[in-house]
């Protein structure tokens, strides 16, 4: 059963906040551009997850509850079928999103930003693997479904604010300091993430969603891999 607490959406900008800050201080301390470190974005969201989740979890014991309360999670709730489907849904209004978005900023299909896939020490793409998509699945779903649609008494803006800072948040994920491609990552996420706070407003179910998220961000920590294992893949897949 879902708590309103007034103060939790807005924490909604939370995420963005601290990854813009993250970015914009890595350029000060290696002296280097911002698309100069932007392939360590993945090693920078698992540490802002940890941290999202952790603060999830002192804002669920300060009202009393855990964090499957927060997000409304009940054992034996969820079907094989409905996570089939949530899956599919997610990877197609996922991938649709980026390559529209894409075509809209950049007048490319597929278009994929190439930062998102470059290679990192390969210790840290072994890791993250693993870290990345599961806490990200922890991280993001708990702060814009349980803080926000389970949160935001108006039944339309319990959709459309989460929603729209779930988008943001990719803005800087990696941060560049560039119109376009800010645009970019916004307008791919945006339908997406409108998505799937409707869904969850209706069913209260976060479980079906949270899985097909880690699916795709398992496919990504895959391709940093191998571009970070195998010599000159990065440059062969940039160059498709």
């Amino acid at each position: 059963m879902k708590t309103k607490s007034s103060y939790l959406p807005y924490i909604l900008p939370l995420r963005s906040i601290i990854f813009l800050f993250i970015f914009i201080i890595g350029t000060f301390i290696t002296g280097k551009k911002a698309e100069n470190i932007s392939n360590w974005w993945s090693v920078v969201a698992s540490i802002v997850n940890i941290v999202t989740i952790l603060t999830l979890i002192v804002i669920s014991k300060k009202q009393g509850n855990n964090y499957p309360k927060l997000i409304n999670y009940e054992k034996g709730k969820t079907t094989a079928k409905q996570i089939l489907t949530m899956t599919l849904v997610i990877l197609t209004v996922g991938l649709s999103g980026m390559y529209i978005a894409g075509y809209i900023c950049y007048g490319i299909i597929p278009y994929t930003a190439p930062m998102m896939i470059a290679p990192i020490p390969i210790y840290l793409a072994i890791t993250n693997v693993i870290l990345l998509p599961v806490s990200t699945v922890f991280a993001e779903e708990g702060l814009y479904l349980g803080c926000g649609v389970n949160q935001i008494k108006n039944k339309h803006l319990a959709i459309l604010v989460p929603a729209f800072f779930f988008a943001l948040q990719h803005c800087f994920i990696p941060t560049l300091f560039d119109v376009k491609y800010i645009l970019y990552r916004f307008l791919s996420f945006l339908p997406l993430t409108i998505i799937l706070c409707l869904n969850y407003s209706k069913t209260r179910n976060p479980l079906p969603i949270m899985v097909g998220h880690a699916i795709i961000d398992i496919a990504t920590a895959g391709q940093i891999l191998a571009t970070s294992t195998i010599p000159g893949l990065y440059e062969t897949m940039c160059g498709i």
